[in-house]
């Protein structure tokens, strides 16, 4: 990976796209070399890609594929170019899926984003992200460090904490989703708590909503930036502003990655301004991700940033194209909430229901329960611990009698506007 510089951000486009496709052989190359990918890949000859349309007649693999691959293959499915010795941290999401990262300097690429919401060396920034043994926090501690800013570790939750900090250590900058800082921010003037220090923030991991970045700025936070990103990848797109905070169209496609939109039922690239899934190629040796299908949606947008950043620009976030949801960032499988059933023998049938109308994510999980002698008194309590081991975020139990025998496992009727 390239260490950061705006300059690449400002380079000709064609120089771009020539720069990508010579890399390209070499990356599938190192791909080969893995078991993982060799497998995927039978067949190819590294030499035969050597442009985008060469990509198209590689078959996309998808995090459900990785699934399955870390676990014929355990523990990381030999999809990374470097052996276990040569990683530098280990992390589980929900699936289980294991993330790895590699020691080059801002793995994720996150650098470029953080720059675009102001930060320079010497800001402190504090970290809301989780640093529990999924990778979103290190995703922008890295890209933080790599600039030369100061982290401050922070997690999420714990607000009086988070509150001490800030009047504390008068942090200029902060990451983690928009939801928890409108929270931060609400508690710190119902408590006559001083954070005016907080300046930027670049945020992600749920929608943010024009109206949620207004009150941001409306309430100290000049400029307020989101980035969209996976843990696979890294960050794969982030907005920019102009020098007053004011956002420009779109998100800018970061560098050191090649981004396809399809069609998610023919496969073929859909045309500019038209809405298709996010495909991946990954410009990394040491984890030659090729051709990941996100099941994002989104759509390229015509023309350059007015920042002057030169590469494609896509819509941001538009929702899925498969039965995985994101919600505070983790994704949630239909798969992981049959799993609640399995382990509970009282259980008769699940709908979790995904919503945002108090602001933020809120999940509610409709539970239909046998009665039978092996149900706890206290049902509710027992179904909320095991969501939360099984998913790492928390639900609202609610015990209904009945839910009709079409009703899908998962529905989510969150607004993205």
């Amino acid at each position: 990976m390239t260490t950061y510089s705006e300059a690449l951000e400002r380079q000709d486009p064609q120089e771009r796209e020539r720069s990508l496709e010579r890399r390209l052989p070499a990356i599938i190359d190192a791909a080969l070399q893995t078991p993982g990918w060799a497998d995927i890949l039978r067949g190819v000859r590294s030499a035969d890609i050597r442009s985008r349309t060469d990509l198209q007649a590689l078959p996309i693999t998808r995090k459900l594929d990785l699934i399955t691959l870390q676990t014929q293959r355990p523990p990381l499915g030999g999809i990374y170019g470097d052996p276990a010795s040569g990683l530098q941290r280990i992390f589980m999401s929900p699936g289980p899926i294991f993330e790895a990262q590699g020691r080059q300097a801002d793995w994720w690429q996150t650098a470029r984003p953080l720059n675009a919401a102001g930060l320079k060396p010497g800001h402190i920034l504090q970290n809301c992200f989780s640093y529990h043994l999924t990778p979103g926090a290190f995703l922008i501690d890295e890209g933080a460090r790599a600039l030369g800013a100061t982290v401050i570790p922070a997690g999420p939750g714990q607000t009086e904490q988070q509150l001490n900090a800030l009047e504390a250590l008068k942090a200029d900058a902060y990451a983690g989703t928009p939801s928890f800082l409108k929270h931060i921010i609400s508690c710190a003037r119902d408590s006559g708590r001083d954070i005016q220090s907080l300046k930027m923030a670049l945020v992600s991991g749920e929608p943010l909503p024009d109206t949620l970045r207004k009150w941001l700025r409306d309430h100290g936070v000049a400029r307020v930036l989101q980035f969209y990103g996976t843990a696979d990848v890294g960050a794969i797109a982030y907005e920019t502003a102009d020098p007053s905070g004011d956002v420009f169209p779109g998100m800018i496609v970061n560098e050191n990655l090649i981004l396809e939109i399809i069609d998610p039922e023919s496969g073929k690239p859909v045309g500019e301004g038209e809405t298709g899934e996010v495909v991946i190629t990954l410009m990394n040796p040491d984890y030659p991700l090729v051709r990941f299908g996100t099941g994002d949606l989104s759509t390229a947008l015509p023309g350059h940033s007015p920042c002057g950043r030169t590469n494609m620009r896509i819509a941001g976030w538009q929702g899925r194209a498969d039965d995985l949801i994101k919600v505070r960032g983790m994704f949630i499988h239909p798969g992981d909430i049959k799993k609640i059933a399995q382990r509970h023998l009282f259980i008769q049938q699940l709908h979790l229901v995904v919503d945002n109308d108090t602001g933020s994510d809120r999940m509610t999980l409709h539970c239909v329960i046998k009665k039978t002698h092996e149900t706890p008194n206290d049902v509710a309590a027992v179904l909320a611990t095991t969501f939360r081991e099984l998913t790492r975020l928390r639900a609202d139990i609610h015990l209904v009698e009945s839910l009709p025998d079409d009703q899908p496992i998962i529905t989510d009727v969150r607004t993205h506007h």
